[in-house]
This record gives C-alpha cells, structure tokens and sequence, in this order.
C-alpha cells in the first residue's frame, strides 16, 4: 500500500477534471520527457529524448547544432493547448546566425505522418516580431478570413493582431482546436483564426530550428 500511493498521487496531478468538466493532462511533468519522442535528420528517432535536449529547472530546453523536434507519441482531437515559451539567452547555447529567432508549435499531425523537417499537420508559429502566423504543412488546408488556404509544402496565413512580449520574456500560448474551428491565442489576446481544417486528430511537437528556446507548462484539456 505504501508503494502504491505515491503512484497515485502522481497521476491526479498530471490528469485532473477542470470546472468546466474538461479533462486536463500535463503534457511535461516537469522532471522528464515521459509521453515524447526526440527527432532530428540523419540520426532519426531518439526513443529517449534526453539524449538530443534537456529538462533543466522544470523546463523543456531546446538547443544544438542541428534542427530538430519533440513529438508527442499521444494523438489529440477537440482539445485546448496550452504552452509557456521564452528565448534562450544564453550566448554558451548554440545560435543560429539569422536575423529572426524563430521555432513553433505544431498540432493535429496525423499518425500517418513521417518523421521530417517538417512533418505534416499546423504550425502555431513562434518567431521574433511575428508570432501566430498559421504555417500549413505537406499539403494540409484552412479556411482563412473566408479564403481556403491552397495546400502546398509550406504555406503561411498571418496573424491579424500582435501580443508578443520581448525576448527574454515568458509568452503563453494557446492553441483550441474544434473539429472545424482552429483559434491561435497569444498572452490572452485572439491573434488568428480558421475553420474547415482537412485534419482533424494528431500529436503535438516542439520544434527547434537553432534557436535556442525554453518551454514549460506543456498542458491540454480535452472534451469529455
């Protein structure tokens, strides 16, 4: 009995039942990388995602010389996303010699999808003085501002309004997706929208694209 109770403990802090009758799972317990998968080109798949980032302080460390993600092994329908982002300042991390920091959020990448740079599905985009752009990816579709988005490899719808904090600073994110209404939340503030998405069920991933950036309070709450 003494050895089970821990484990239960545990798990109600990692899923719960909010007020408004949603079922909350924390995404990141704050310790490990449980429930992800690492990626990166020319070494594939990390079953053990601690061997490409790291979990430092409760937080989600994305840093190194290549691109490359974190996807979750879990698919997510009808859900709200939540997510704490901040850019990594620490000049001993590797740098991508550019103009923009620039990394993102993407959802509802089907299970048939393969692992590349990047796979298919939606991007909520985090990039320096432009976060919330849609990024449509390998072909996937929406319906913005009344205008159907033509699926390509990599097509960008952008934000209508601005929320952005300045590097260094915690953002949160939020992504509601349903079924037909996808909504891109920043810092509180509605800062893009679409419906009729052709993808409807899929994982969540952290990208990396050389720029070092910090996540944390990974969450989402699903419809019962």
């Amino acid at each position: 009995m003494n050895r089970i109770f821990p484990i239960l403990i545990f798990s109600m802090l990692l899923l719960s039942v909010t007020s408004s009758g949603k079922t909350k799972i924390k995404l990141f317990n704050g310790n490990d990388l449980t429930g992800w998968y690492a990626y990166e080109p020319g070494q594939g798949r990390y079953e053990n995602p601690l061997e490409l980032f790291a979990v430092d302080h409760h937080l989600i460390r994305l840093f190194g010389s290549k691109p490359g993600y974190l996807m979750t092994k879990q698919l997510f329908s009808d859900f709200e996303l939540s997510v704490q982002f901040r850019w990594n300042t620490d000049t001993s991390a590797y740098e991508h010699k550019s103009n923009f920091r620039n990394s993102g959020v993407m959802y509802l990448i089907p299970e048939s999808a393969t692992d590349e740079l990047w796979p298919k599905g939606y991007q909520f985009q985090i990039k320096e003085g432009g976060t919330g752009d849609f990024i449509l990816l390998q072909n996937v579709s929406l319906n913005v501002n009344g205008v159907v988005v033509e699926p390509g490899k990599s097509v960008t719808a952008i934000r209508f309004s601005d929320a952005e904090k300045p590097v260094g600073r915690w953002n949160k994110l939020v992504i509601i997706s349903n079924r037909n209404k996808i909504t891109h939340v920043l810092n509180g503030k509605i800062v893009n929208e679409g419906v009729n998405p052709t993808e409807h069920k899929g994982r969540i991933l952290l990208q990396y694209e050389g720029f070092p950036i910090d996540f944390r309070n990974v969450e989402i709450k699903l419809k019962h």
